[in-house]
């Protein structure tokens, strides 16, 4: 398994993204999107890893996955709203389900995003690089 990137993805923009996903090329394709909007992409591959990466970098903006092998996004989102309520968390995910959804939002997410339409991944980045916290 990959650990957490510690050097930042070269970047144009003026924000942090970490990303947390264990499809690299899932991965990769939201860094091309997103590059020139984030001063530093930050990466990891699992929840149990989001948690420690989010304490390192303190990111404007968490793109999660649900699905991960050890922790999933929804557990690591919750971790992370624990210790930084002003988290930005962003579900990127292939799941259209209103269970998720809603589990998402119980756990602090303030967006949801299903991987077939990753262009509102860029909109609502766009939108605001958000507090860190």
């Amino acid at each position: 398994m990959r650990h957490m990137q510690t050097e930042p993805v070269e970047s144009e923009g003026e924000m942090k993204l970490l990303i947390v996903d264990d499809n690299s090329e899932m991965r990769r394709l939201l860094t091309g999107m997103l590059k020139d909007l984030a001063e530093s992409i930050y990466e990891c591959t699992d929840g149990s890893e989001a948690v420690a990466a989010y304490e390192a970098c303190r990111p404007d903006w968490v793109l999660m996955d649900i699905k991960m092998k050890a922790v999933d996004g929804i557990v690591a989102a919750r971790r992370i709203k624990v210790r930084w309520p002003g988290a930005q968390i962003m579900i990127v995910t292939d799941y259209d389900d209103a269970t998720f959804r809603q589990a998402a939002r119980e756990a602090g997410a303030c967006a949801y995003v299903v991987k077939d339409s990753l262009v509102e991944v860029r909109r609502i980045v766009a939108g605001g690089a958000g507090p860190n916290s």
